[in-house]
């Protein structure tokens, strides 16, 4: 998973450990970036960073585990491995449910550290990935007219064209006609398909514009 796309971002107050860990890393092909603090990381931060951070705990300013909860406010999409010369149990905790990947203790073990990167690097492929999809979803989603809608949500309720005809008030035909166009712009073999579709990327679709037509 080390592929160029990728950086592993460095927030670490201690330059001898940015420099290891810089050099470690890159022996393993990984690109990285350095960082002295959270502060620093955060005013860097955008959407358009693809990789991980390994993130120190105890740091001047925001600490480790602050900052990781500011970048879950703010949506940042980056895995966080948690590196510290200072664990216990309750840091711990309270990392892996802001969802931390790993949390590793210093000095940190080669097959181990690359282990956690390569876990996080294929959980932001993932991510993206399905990002990707559900802004596709979203895209086609909005050129469905407010009764393609109708019809969709019926039969993503398991519906089937008698029971979506009589809910609407409209003919069994003109139900299979908005079913097959529904079915059509989505690129949906079956209804099964379909539902599979929409369940998967939903969540995509807050503030899609409606067609008027």
């Amino acid at each position: 998973m080390n592929s160029s796309n990728n950086t592993v971002y460095i927030v670490d107050d201690d330059a001898a450990v940015r420099d290891a860990l810089g050099l470690l890393l890159s022996l393993h092909g990984y690109s990285t970036a350095f960082f002295a603090d959270g502060m620093a990381f955060l005013n860097a931060c955008s959407d358009d960073m693809r990789g991980c951070l390994l993130l120190d705990i105890r740091m001047p300013g925001i600490d480790g585990l602050a900052l990781q909860k500011l970048l879950r406010e703010k949506a940042a999409h980056l895995p966080v491995i948690i590196i510290t010369g200072h664990g216990d149990v309750d840091s711990a905790r309270e990392a892996f449910r802001a969802h931390a990947v790993d949390f590793l203790e210093k000095p940190l073990q080669e097959a181990q550290l690359v282990k956690a990167i390569d876990e996080a690097l294929s959980q932001h492929a993932r991510a993206e990935e399905k990002r990707r999809a559900g802004a596709a979803y979203a895209q086609v989603y909005a050129t469905l007219t407010p009764r393609e809608r109708e019809v969709l949500l019926l039969v993503v309720a398991g519906r089937h064209n008698r029971e979506i005809a009589d809910t609407l008030a409209i003919s069994v035909r003109t139900a299979e006609v908005h079913k097959a166009r529904i079915m059509n712009k989505m690129g949906a073999a079956n209804s099964a398909d379909l539902v599979r579709l929409h369940l998967q990327n939903e969540m995509s679709l807050r503030g899609t514009p409606l067609q008027e037509s």
